[in-house]
């Protein structure tokens, strides 16, 4: 929400909308005129309940040219959306999917709500950009990348909880640009390397902290987009991703994907099966995605 206030102020090209869900995605900045009959002036349209419709006609906008589609729903609901973005990312259209409620995170909604393989299959489909920051600062990057590019579409993986402040350094440059890159580095030479994305990167710090105040050095890499990432040279590729260190990842998600950073031996700490309806809290504890079972993992493999 703050992000797209600041962006919609300067970038007129922008039209948002929403599959009827504009309270929950935040995806509407305050004050816009709604594009309807009979002048069709405004910049922000209520879709309705009708996800795949929305997506194919934010391709069509965007190959029209001369506007900038962006647009949300539930993450869970891009099942729906799916056929549109495939085809955007084939026709190599920018256009914005705010997809929000990413994970068991959203809470009493329960299983049906509740995404768990949907990011690894978003990240499956060719040119399309998977976004998932850690906080307002990621989170702006990633919009900066997502407007910048124009022969793919984007997807933007949100939360609906509230996310600490990771990036409390001000950079020259745009981190996440790379992909991933390592926001704390070991205070040694570094014997374990943990891996995080949005509101699971927070969990990855602590338990950093843990294991530093114990006395083992180590890292924690943040992973705001696997495909830029990908798109690194191999020398950089090689010194973010810390072979020879115990690596682990976590992600309140399936671990399909988490492969190429982790690599045979290292441990993953997310989703093996569908949520359940409580509170956010108390289902992390539940699936065991804690800073617990993060320093616990790193402990099996030392």
């Amino acid at each position: 929400g703050a992000a797209l206030d600041e962006l919609f102020a300067a970038i007129p090209e922008l039209v948002g909308g929403s599959a009827d869900l504009t309270g929950s995605n935040n995806t509407f900045v305050k004050g816009t005129p709604i594009l309807d009959a009979p002048t069709y002036e405004g910049r922000y349209v209520n879709w309705g309940i009708r996800e795949f419709g929305m997506a194919a006609a934010m391709n069509g906008l965007a190959l029209h040219g001369g506007v900038i589609p962006y647009a949300g729903t539930f993450m869970v609901f891009s099942d729906y959306s799916r056929p549109a973005i495939r085809l955007g990312a084939l026709m190599g259209v920018r256009a914005i999917h705010v997809l929000t409620h990413d994970s068991i995170g959203l809470g009493e909604d329960g299983p049906t709500h509740q995404p768990v393989e949907h990011l690894a299959a978003l990240r499956a489909i060719p040119n399309l950009l998977v976004f998932r920051p850690a906080d307002t600062v990621e989170a702006m990057e990633c919009w900066k990348i997502a407007l910048e590019t124009r022969t793919s579409p984007s997807a933007m993986a949100l939360s609906r909880q509230k996310t600490p402040a990771v990036r409390t350094v001000a950079a020259t440059e745009n981190l996440s640009a790379k992909g991933a890159y390592e926001i704390k580095a070991a205070s040694a030479e570094a014997k374990v390397t943990l891996f995080g994305t949005g509101t699971e990167l927070a969990l990855a710090l602590k338990a950093a902290q843990t294991l530093e105040a114990e006395g083992t050095p180590t890292r924690v890499v943040s992973v705001p987009c696997f495909e830029l990432f990908e798109q690194q040279d191999a020398a950089y590729q090689a010194s973010v991703i810390g072979r020879g260190t115990v690596r682990v990842a976590v992600e309140a998600a399936i671990k399909q994907g988490w492969e190429r950073f982790i690599g045979e031996d290292g441990a993953f700490i997310g989703m093996t099966g569908f949520g359940a309806s409580a509170p956010a809290e108390v289902l992390y504890e539940k699936f065991g995605i804690t800073t617990e079972a993060v320093v616990a993992a790193v402990k099996a493999r030392l």
